[in-house]
């Protein structure tokens, strides 16, 4: 499950995203300011990094960005950070490309190759978990052994990030296609007003 707290932050998600955006060559420059169409969570079983991936619409296209939320300096990713935020609960957050962190390189990896969905969201004094934006589940079916992961430096290239980690290559998709059809291993996503399952990510053994 993520845990989130009822906090303000300053700036916001969607402040630094629209900053980064345009520093990215996979992203078509837009007049529009990028909306936000939902987001989804994945849980770091160790509970200090924040694992979000945002859905964003922008220009007629529909971009993926995946974030970490960190309470201290990633090292050796500092080409990756995307800036910092003020979190009025937690205090100081440095925000990254997620695909450069380990924890998201690790649960992409476990959800795709087991099923697993996106976390529930545990909100500070509400008492029912609040639905996700964007839904996701991955289309693999193994039980637990999940090879180990490494982080390596992402790729990007024609709207696709690629991930060597180890004995796994993972490809997340930043443009995303709602119409392509997903690999055999893959990471799939619906939000609303998308009811067929668009491919999001995928993981490929070397």
């Amino acid at each position: 499950m993520a845990i989130i707290h009822k906090a303000t932050l300053s700036p916001s998600k969607l402040e630094l995203i629209a900053d980064y955006l345009p520093t990215q060559h996979w992203f078509q420059t837009s007049d529009s300011a990028p909306e936000l169409i939902g987001a989804y969570r994945f849980d770091d079983p160790a509970g200090e990094v924040g694992i979000e991936t945002h859905v964003i619409a922008a220009g007629g296209h529909i971009y993926q960005v995946p974030l970490s939320y960190r309470g201290y300096e990633l090292a050796g990713a500092e080409e990756w950070l995307i800036g910092t935020m003020e979190h009025s609960v937690l205090g100081k957050r440095w925000v990254y490309d997620a695909c450069a962190d380990p924890v998201y390189i690790k649960a992409l990896a476990t959800a795709i190759l087991t099923g697993q969905e996106q976390a529930k969201l545990i909100v500070d004094g509400e008492p029912e978990p609040r639905p996700s934006t964007v839904t996701v589940k991955g289309s693999g079916t193994l039980d637990g052994g999940v090879p180990t992961v490494s982080a390596s430096a992402p790729v990007s290239g024609s709207g696709v990030t690629i991930i060597d980690a180890g004995e796994l290559r993972l490809k997340v998709a930043r443009v995303i296609d709602v119409d392509a059809e997903a690999a055999d291993l893959s990471l799939n996503g619906r939000w609303a007003g998308q009811d067929r399952p668009v491919p999001l990510a995928a993981v490929e053994t070397r």
